[in-house]
C-alpha cells in the first residue's frame, strides 16, 4: 500500500482531529465555542509541529520513515498563522496518523496521542 504523503496526510488530519475532540469532550462538558476553541488549538500547525519532537523518539524505524516522507513533502503552502516549517512538521504528524490508521494500527495512534497530549502544552 503505497499512497503519498499528502494523502495520508489528508486522512491523518481527521484521525488527529477526532482524538483531539475525543479528549476534549471527556475531560470536559461544556459550550460547543469552548470545545471548539480548546481543539483549534491542539489541531493547529504549530501545536502539531511540537508533537513532531515529542513523538520523534518513542518511534520505530518504519515510524520514522514515514514521518519523514511526510515532512520532506512538497505542493502545500502554510497558513498566515504557521511557518513552513511548523507547517511541514504538522503534515509529517498527520501522514503518520493517516499510515498508522490505515495499517489498522489504532492502539498505536492511541499511544501516540496520549503521549502528545501529556507532554506538549498549547503555551509551550
Amino acid at each position: 500500500m503505497q499512497y503519498s504523503p499528502l494523502t495520508l496526510a489528508f486522512l491523518g488530519d481527521s484521525v488527529y482531529e477526532q482524538l483531539v475532540r475525543e479528549d476534549i469532550v471527556l475531560k470536559a462538558n461544556t459550550a460547543v465555542s469552548r470545545l471548539h476553541a480548546a481543539s483549534t488549538k491542539k489541531v493547529c500547525a504549530v501545536f502539531q509541529s511540537k508533537a513532531y519532537d515529542v513523538i520523534l523518539p518513542h518511534l520505530d524505524e518504519d515510524e520514522t520513515s514515514v514521518l519523514k516522507r511526510g515532512r520532506n513533502a512538497t505542493g502545500c503552502s502554510a497558513p498566515k498563522s504557521a511557518s513552513i516549517i511548523d507547517y511541514r512538521r504538522a503534515t509529517a504528524v498527520e501522514c503518520l496518523f493517516g499510515f498508522l490508521h490505515l495499517t489498522g494500527r489504532r492502539e498505536r495512534i492511541e499511544e501516540l496521542m496520549k503521549i502528545i497530549l501529556s507532554e506538549t502544552k498549547e503555551d509551550d
